[in-house]
């Protein structure tokens, strides 16, 4: 009679495009969470210990290795459950944000390791005002509490909201417990790093794709092991394995930044509430124009609230005016208008700092041929291609497309006829070199500052007032503090009004407020001058007044009726084929198979404002529903029903927040 086997199945999740866990046999009973390796066909993967599998009586692979790394915490576990659960994601591919095997590779024996876990909650920080002060108080206390809560922290830009949630990072230090600190954006984590050295007499542990491989490597390993103590990262920091999470802040939670739009696409400012709670640990979002859906929330009492209405250390927020560009037009060819050219012209010479902004990278949007009107285009994409001239090429923003430009055009074969229509912050940067020539301009875009490194180099050299005209896109309008900057100029204020995005007033409230708020931030007054076609639009009327909750108001008014979000659910399925007609012949077949109901609305199906990205046609339907829908449910079910052609895919986003 043969000895009784003592092995034991165990279900494997695997970090690749499978949703249910795999069964294989192991010597001993393993704890869920413990990393191994396995045979997957006819290679070794890691993978995670899901939990136990029922003997089935069929004959199972032995796992081959049980690594020695710490094993994923079971609120980790949970998460990527959540998370596939909601996004009607592949469990496999959640885990993949959370598992890598190439951040599990043992540390050398030798070298030095970078330093984690230093930052002192006792090292004396910056002295608070009386406003900051009860608003620290009350965070810490519910941090002290270890207990699930979400807080939205409103403040109008320069109150010092970021010196206020440090000190509930503070308090999880205290308590032994670990913090995370989100940004939407690599380039802000120079200034905050160094604020929070000031305040804790050492640098936080940092995660974001910039790091180079070992530095990944370790400081996983540091987090894993509860060595590091504060991660400050980007969005996907949130699936990191942290052992005892005590604190989550997500700084600017406005952001579209935070939604991750391919693959399993996530809001990663949701996602960290519910993080948090898995946690047993509160939450922080953090703004000066905090989203719809955190007002609302905050509103009904799902979210505490509290608001820091001035600014810190006696400055004022900045005066707001329009400029009508068409009572005070820029001169033939050129966008500034005189008003805002003596404006800044008045700063310069009082040795104060401009600032213009432009939400548009490159020399020129558009490049057509003035002799027929040609314009050249991406062939991959429905896109304009974009002039660079500091690369001398075209380049697509969409899927990095890029080709000189043609010496004749393909349609009438005129020969050098191609003209830059439209600005970009190079063409302006080439404006202010011509009215400034003596002054020392900075370009702050992501052609130009590619990481942290960078990014920290130039706001040394504004700090430093080593540059005197700054020009930026989105990059500039947001965590910056330059003490000598007194003077913001838009220079196309009206850019992301046009078109029917849902959230277009919202968006553009939130940037201009936020570049506007980077003026008179010390002692000097600033000012910030909006150049409109429009100036009686509601969002610049909103700026001037700097009634922030009117306009709130006004966008929850217009949306509330049609059960648009916050006040409904939406959803978003994406169908693409790199065949035109099996794209269309797919999005009828779903339109045929929609949910119908009470509260339920279909949209479309209809190209994407973007019908090729890619080299892939796209076609889009739109599922709005009342708030109290469950809505997965919905689509899983009007998934399950229809019939898909295998070389068409169908991407779901579920509270999409962009409609490209």
């Amino acid at each position: 009679m043969e000895p009784p086997s003592r092995s034991t199945r165990v279900s494997v999740l695997l970090p690749y495009k499978f949703d249910a866990p795999f069964t294989y046999a192991a010597e001993e009973a393993l704890p869920p969470g413990t990393l191994v390796r396995v045979p997957l066909s006819t290679r070794m993967v890691v993978g995670a210990v899901w939990g136990d599998a029922p003997d089935q009586g069929v004959k199972t692979k032995p796992i081959a290795e049980v690594l020695a790394f710490p094993p994923l915490p079971r609120p980790l576990m949970d998460f990527i459950d959540w998370v596939a659960a909601y996004t009607l994601s592949k469990r496999g591919d959640v885990l993949a944000l959370a598992l890598k095997e190439s951040l599990l590779a043992a540390p050398p024996k030798r070298g030095k390791a970078y330093a984690f876990g230093g930052a002192d909650p006792a090292h004396p920080g910056p002295e608070l005002s009386t406003a900051q002060a009860a608003a620290a108080a009350a965070l810490r206390d519910s941090v002290a509490g270890q207990t699930f809560g979400v807080t939205l922290l409103d403040g109008v830009t320069g109150s010092g909201k970021t010196e206020v949630y440090l000190e509930a990072v503070a308090q999880a230090l205290r308590n032994n417990r670990q913090a995370l600190v989100l940004l939407p954006e690599i380039a802000l984590s120079v200034q905050f790093l160094q604020r929070f050295e000031r305040r804790f007499g050492a640098a936080p542990a940092v995660w974001h794709s910039e790091l180079t491989p070992a530095l990944r490597r370790e400081t996983f390993r540091a987090v894993a092991q509860g060595r590091a103590n504060v991660v400050v990262g980007a969005r996907s920091a949130l699936f990191l394995p942290f052992p005892a999470l005590g604190l989550i802040v997500v700084d600017e939670e406005h952001e579209s930044a935070f939604k991750q739009e391919d693959g399993v696409m996530y809001n990663a400012r949701d996602m960290a509430v519910v993080r948090a709670r898995l946690s047993a640990a509160p939450c922080v979002l953090v703004s000066a124009t905090p989203s719809l859906e955190s007002v609302e929330n905050a509103a009904s009492g799902r979210y505490a609230r509290l608001d820091l209405p001035a600014r810190h250390g006696g400055a004022v927020l900045p005066l707001v005016k329009s400029v009508d560009l068409r009572a005070h037009p820029p001169e033939r060819g050129k966008f500034l208008s005189p008003v805002l050219v003596e404006a800044a012209r008045e700063t310069l010479a009082r040795g104060e700092q401009v600032m213009l902004f432009l939400n548009r990278r490159g020399y020129a949007p558009l490049t057509l041929c003035r002799r027929c009107g040609h314009r050249l285009s991406c062939p991959n994409c429905t896109a304009w291609l974009v002039e660079h001239r500091s690369h001398a090429r075209l380049i697509c923003h969409h899927c990095g497309h890029s080709a000189a430009i043609p010496e004749k055009c393909p349609a009438c074969e005129a020969e050098g006829s191609f003209v830059p229509i439209g600005p970009g912050v190079e063409r302006i940067a080439e404006e202010v070199a011509g009215l400034f020539p003596e002054a020392r301009t900075l370009v702050m875009a992501s052609d130009h500052i590619s990481g942290p490194k960078q990014a920290a180099e130039a706001a040394a050299r504004i700090t430093e007032r080593d540059a005197d005209i700054i020009i930026g896109t989105q990059m500039v309008a947001k965590g910056w503090h330059f003490p000598h900057l007194t003077l913001v100029g838009v220079v196309d204020a009206d850019l992301g009004l046009a078109g029917g995005d849902l959230r277009a007033g919202e968006r553009t409230v939130q940037m201009l407020h936020q570049v506007a708020g980077r003026a008179g931030r010390a002692q000097a007054p600033g000012t910030v001058l909006l150049q409109s076609f429009s100036p009686e639009h509601p969002v610049i009327m909103a700026l001037i007044s700097g009634d922030l909750p009117d306009f709130y108001a006004q966008e929850a008014a217009a949306r509330r009726p049609g059960h648009w979000p916050p006040y409904g659910r939406l959803a978003a399925l994406i169908i693409s084929a790199t065949d035109e007609k099996l794209a269309d012949q797919t999005a009828r077949a779903l339109s045929r198979t929609a949910p119908r109901g009470p509260g339920i609305e279909v949209l479309g199906p209809a190209p994407a404002p973007y019908a090729l990205l890619r080299g892939r046609f796209r076609r889009r339907l739109l599922l709005k529903t009342a708030k109290h829908i469950q809505i997965q449910g919905l689509l899983r079910d009007w998934l399950a029903q229809t019939d898909i052609h295998k070389s068409s895919r169908v991407d779901v986003d579920i509270d999409p927040v962009s409609f490209m």
